[in-house]
């Protein structure tokens, strides 16, 4: 059997390789994502005062430490039992929705989009930011750094710092904005409206205007029937800071609504010898291995996965996005690459929602924090990070040191779908033995296409540690190799 391995793969957060297997016909056999590292934030966090929570669970990703932060802070106001007041939960909604447009403008130009944008057979080496700058021209580029720069200045205004911030705290936020700095906010957030728009009529123009690419998109190698899973706000529309977790299965049929501190009722997690990542199921349906359909256990949840899990968004320019989404690929969307078209319907979103808060009223008041006096016990909290569902969950004894953490990540979560994504691609791309570059950047679509951040996800330790022994002689001529989990 014939093993071929993408190592490192690319333009992703954190560290992996793919293998594939190649039977005697030269048809994929088998095919398995591994990660090599191992953070351990689970374990190292216990023992310390629950308020550092927010700080340090920041620098777990340097990608999306806004949304560690945030889901920690509301962790933190379960845990003392304090409900913040209005204000500052508008103020939260507002930072994040800011942080939101920024990091789906990342994935969509820097990571994913050069493999439409340039192509996806394209030359590895043009197959990159630069490729994309090449291709669309620097005014365009101009647009994507103005984006940036504007957004990670507003997080930095907010949250104190522009990568990890400082600010979430028990019952609300450490400090709020004047009318000047609102005045700013609202500016700049009309102009990302803007931003998103072109981002979005750029997709049209090369994506969806490419017969090629369309029915890539909508091809067998890509399509999967999994559950989808999101949070939604009371009208069942999409929402990234508050609501219920809503669960629909591959026919758009309502599984489960909850609230995220019943998450232990719906949500249960398992773990493989080989893997650093543990797998989470819907606890209902069980573990039945690594299926999808009506009877599997296995659900993602992305920005494809919101929007399949909601019933629209809440926004009017969204919305009509949306309506045409819907319109063209049907509901649910199951097609793996349609998360990057989803991607960008929901930084849409977040501009008009960033809009929509920085003009309420009630956005500099002056009551942004309401001081815990309970006992400090045990805590939930949960937002939707961009790559899926955040969960912290804290417990702590009397004095507020954890006892005990548990996070769910988004490609957590979406660890199982990430795994047989990459697999199918591979049997369906690569026959007879066919190899090329670029077919194997297209098996790197598969997962790509859930901006997984392997960083973060990666809290289990299976007790099967790789280790690899050469002993040499003093020419280094190698006598003996020794390894240790190594496959």
């Amino acid at each position: 059997m014939k093993r071929i391995s993408i190592d490192p793969i690319t333009r992703l957060e954190g560290h992996g390789k793919i293998d594939i297997f190649l039977d005697d016909q030269g048809d994929v056999a088998n095919a398995y994502l591994q990660i090599p590292e191992l953070r351990g934030f689970e374990k190292f966090c216990q023992g310390r005062p629950a308020e550092e929570m927010p700080n340090l669970t920041a620098r777990i990703c340097g990608v999306c430490p806004e949304a560690h932060h945030m889901a920690a802070t509301k962790a933190l106001d379960r845990l003392f039992q304090v409900d913040p007041p209005p204000a500052a939960k508008k103020l939260r909604e507002l930072f994040y929705s800011i942080f939101y447009a920024t990091d789906h403008t990342t994935h969509f130009y820097a990571l994913g989009g050069p493999d439409f944008v340039v192509g996806p057979e394209a030359p590895k080496e043009e197959r990159n930011i630069l490729g994309v700058i090449n291709k669309v021209g620097m005014e365009i580029a101009g647009k994507v750094l103005k984006m940036r720069r504007d957004a990670h200045y507003l997080i930095k205004m907010m949250g104190g710092r522009a990568v990890h911030p400082n600010w979430g705290l028990p019952g609300g936020v450490s400090r709020g904005i004047n009318e000047e700095q609102r005045q700013e906010i609202e500016t700049l957030g009309r102009e990302a409206i803007e931003f998103a728009k072109f981002s979005l009529q750029l997709f049209h123009d090369l994506v969806l205007g490419n017969t090629d690419y369309v029915d890539l998109i909508k091809s067998d190698a890509y399509t999967h029937q999994f559950h989808n899973m999101g949070t939604v706000d009371e009208n069942n529309h999409v929402n990234f800071y508050d609501g219920q977790i809503r669960v629909v299965a591959a026919d758009g049929k309502e599984v489960c609504k909850y609230d995220a501190a019943d998450y232990r009722e719906y949500v249960a997690e398992r773990v493989e010898p080989w893997s650093y990542l543990k797998f989470p199921f819907l606890k209902k349906l069980g573990w039945n291995g690594f299926t999808d359909g009506p009877d599997s256990g296995v659900y993602r949840c992305t920005p494809l996965s919101r929007l399949n899990a909601a019933e629209g968004m809440a926004t009017p320019l969204a919305q009509e996005e949306y309506a045409k989404f819907t319109e063209t690929l049907g509901k649910p969307v199951q097609p793996t690459l349609a998360t990057h078209w989803a991607r960008l319907i929901e930084l849409l979103y977040a501009t008009e929602n960033w809009v929509r808060l920085a003009t309420d009223p009630e956005i500099t008041s002056k009551e942004y924090r309401v001081l815990p006096t309970e006992t400090p016990t045990e805590g939930v909290g949960c937002v939707e990070a961009p790559r899926g569902t955040l969960t912290h969950h804290y417990a702590t004894d009397e004095r507020g040191i954890l006892t005990r953490v548990n996070l769910i990540v988004g490609t957590t979560n979406n660890n199982a779908p990430i795994c047989m994504s990459v697999k199918k691609a591979a049997q369906g791309l690569i026959k007879k033995g066919e190899v090329r570059e670029g077919l194997l950047n297209m098996v790197e679509m598969a997962f790509r296409a859930y901006d997984p951040c392997f960083g973060c996800a990666t809290h289990s330790l299976p007790g099967q540690m790789p280790l690899e022994v050469r002993l040499r002689n003093s020419q280094g001529q190698m006598l003996q190799r020794l390894t240790q989990n190594m496959g």
